[in-house]
């Protein structure tokens, strides 16, 4: 019963939102890495540190490569380096690794929650100007040509 609930409840989300879900998520299992690096907890880590690339692979197999173009290729490439960071940083038991793929979430965390917002803004209706522009602009027609 749970898990159609939660099937319907992430079909009806709007697709913008799923993916700053998944960028929030992957920034806090890239925190909880990097939290339990520092305590020397390896277990707890390397279980972070897989959810983390379990996301990256989740946001890499929703893009769509025909519609997004280069941005899509983009983002596939930058996906596939965070999972190798995040694999080096594991394998090491390095901290840079993890702060830098976590520097990464972050910014494109930000963009994707610019973008929604924005989407969600409702849009500007441009005004039509209350005077003709050459009398704004205090032109006066002289002749056959016009002086300020």
């Amino acid at each position: 019963m749970w898990k159609e609930a939660y099937l319907a409840n992430v079909v009806s989300t709007d697709p913008m939102e799923l993916v700053c879900l998944l960028y929030q998520h992957a920034l806090d299992t890239v925190r909880n890495a990097r939290r339990h690096l520092a305590g020397a907890d390896i277990a707890e880590r390397g279980k972070a540190i897989s959810k983390a690339v379990a996301i990256l692979g989740e946001l890499n197999s929703s893009l769509d490569h025909k519609a997004g173009g280069a941005i899509s290729a983009n983002l596939e490439g930058l996906y596939s380096y965070m999972t190798l960071r995040l694999t080096e940083a594991n394998i090491r038991q390095q901290d840079a690794p993890m702060a830098e793929v976590e520097s990464l979430l972050m910014t494109l965390s930000q963009a994707w929650q610019e973008a929604k917002a924005k989407q969600a803004a409702p849009a500007e209706v441009p005004v039509a100007p209350t005077a003709p522009v050459w009398q704004e602009a205090n032109l006066e027609p002289v002749g056959h040509g016009w002086n300020a």
